[in-house]
């Protein structure tokens, strides 16, 4: 669904009832921050490193296929828990009003090979200032997915579910080198020598990430340095597709919409409120999945609130639901499998041209 804004635009007065009403839930939040957000996300914290210490002794010590593959899954398990509800809630500022330096948005690095500095430019800032602007947030596909009509088709399309394949795989890579803005290189419109900061900046983080886990870990495995190679690619390969798959549930389902910067221009609270809630899509299920998709199964909520503690976003999603259904604004949420679904039928559709009119 690719509707134009102008078409459901709410008015003026609605708009500004819309920012009045979310800005009202915020605050609600904010007042009542305190022990039970600090104990969830230590609580989250020791439970991350539990299972990276004993899934990296499983991989190391599990001398059969069972106990080694629970460890994989173990450590994938960390590395998904470290980088969707530690590290990307962390980053947003999400904990910062806590004051402790080790979860702190201006001190916190995250295991994957992204920069920190580097994720809350393109991230934090692009993406959820410029959400589904086309021309100005390079998340919405990535430079590699056409995902509208209102992208001009090019035969390299075609294989555009291959592209998909490859950057699930190798997603925190295709992550750490956003940045690079490699489309606009080819373009033009970018030089690669003012990207030389960053390629340094990168370069330091991505060889401490190979260091760690294909080189230090299996070095003082000893004997056993194969299996433990093996199981850190493994891990690293589940916590690649898990995080890829929970993004694109998000961001990419059929109805998720776009906008043009001319429909963007002179934008109120209220306006950017209205375009996260079209630009967004949820899906429902268990408590452990929310917690494994860092609660971006409240993908609505978290482009609302980016700066909320993301567990919160359950409590409020019944308030969002009511205001959006007052206003008539589409609230678009479904199961994970609906949401997936969706995901993949768009790519394959945008992958061809658009069928000729008579």
């Amino acid at each position: 669904m690719d509707t134009k804004m102008q078409k459901t635009k709410p008015s003026a007065e609605q708009l500004l009832y819309l920012e009045q009403s979310f800005n009202a839930i915020r605050d609600e939040v904010i007042s009542d921050l305190g022990e039970r957000d600090a104990k969830h996300i230590h609580k989250i914290i020791r439970i991350q490193r539990s299972c990276e210490v004993s899934g990296r002794l499983l991989i190391m010590f599990g001398f059969n296929p069972i106990p080694w593959a629970l460890g994989a899954v173990l450590l994938g398990l960390s590395k998904i828990l470290e980088t969707m509800e530690i590290g990307h809630n962390v980053m947003h500022g999400q904990y910062d009003w806590m004051n402790d330096p080790n979860i702190n948005s201006k001190t916190y690095d995250w295991d994957t090979a992204c920069p920190g500095e580097s994720w809350k430019e393109t991230h934090n800032h692009e993406h959820h200032t410029y959400t589904n602007i086309l021309g100005k947030d390079r998340d919405y596909g990535y430079d590699l997915l056409r995902l509208t009509h209102k992208e001009k088709w090019h035969p390299a399309n075609i294989f555009q579910v291959i592209y998909y394949g490859l950057l699930s795989v190798f997603f925190q890579w295709g992550v750490a080198l956003h940045e690079l803005n490699f489309g606009g290189i080819l373009k033009g419109e970018v030089s690669l020598k003012e990207k030389i900061p960053f390629l340094k900046q990168f370069g330091r983080k991505s060889a401490r990430q190979i260091f760690k886990d294909y080189i230090f870990f299996p070095l003082i495995a000893g004997p056993f340095f194969l299996q433990v190679l093996l199981g850190n690619i493994v891990a690293n390969l589940i916590r690649n597709l898990w995080t890829s798959t929970i993004i694109f549930c998000g961001h990419f389902p059929e109805e998720v919409e776009t906008f043009s910067i001319e429909e963007c221009e002179n934008e109120t609270k209220g306006h950017w409120y209205y375009r996260q809630m079209l630009g967004s899509a949820n899906f429902h299920g268990s408590t452990l999945l929310h917690t494994l998709s860092g609660n971006l199964s409240f993908q609505v909520e978290h482009h609302l609130f980016p700066d909320l503690p993301a567990h919160r976003y359950a409590e409020i999603s019944p308030k969002v639901q009511a205001i959006a259904k007052e206003l008539g604004i589409p609230y678009h949420t479904g199961s994970f499998f609906k949401q997936y679904s969706g995901v993949l039928k768009r790519i394959l559709v945008h992958s061809l041209p658009e069928p000729k009119t008579a």
